[in-house]
């Protein structure tokens, strides 16, 4: 039976946990993730868990941080003047926001705290600084 390999295209059914347990994604109710080993397309840890797998393998890995979306960077959190945000909108903690580069392309932000003339926003992932919890099913080798 075939393993897993760099550059294999693949199937997989996971559930994704946060340090207390908590599911923060999961595939199982909607089509396997396909994606190719050695693109980059992934957090390093998940691609390396895949690693050597066989079709119908399960298993439970711990991915930490550095192997997951890094630690929380202080310089990408920023203050936003009110007058800068759009004026219909009423922002708040927890809200999403998107702003466009020149090149056409996106940063997400989140908004984590809001003040009479400024909010601060997070560019960080939200997943940045846990070590996360993947429970893996191989469904398929391409």
């Amino acid at each position: 039976m075939s393993h897993v390999k760099e550059n294999d295209t693949v199937k997989v059914h996971y559930t994704g946990k946060l340090s207390n347990g908590q599911v923060f994604d999961s595939s199982l109710d909607r089509d396997p993730l396909e994606f190719t080993l050695g693109q980059g397309m992934l957090i390093p840890g998940f691609e390396k868990a895949v690693l050597d797998m066989k079709v119908a393998d399960k298993k439970t890995v711990v991915i930490a941080k550095e192997e997951a979306y890094g630690d929380v960077r202080k310089e990408l959190f920023h203050e936003v003047k009110k007058e800068q945000l759009p004026q219909d909108m009423a922002p708040e903690v927890g809200m999403g926001l998107a702003s466009k580069n020149p090149d056409g392309s996106e940063n997400q932000f989140r908004v984590v705290a809001v003040n009479e003339d400024h909010i601060i926003v997070d560019g960080n992932h939200p997943l940045a600084g846990q070590d996360l919890t993947f429970e893996l099913e191989l469904v398929e080798i391409k």
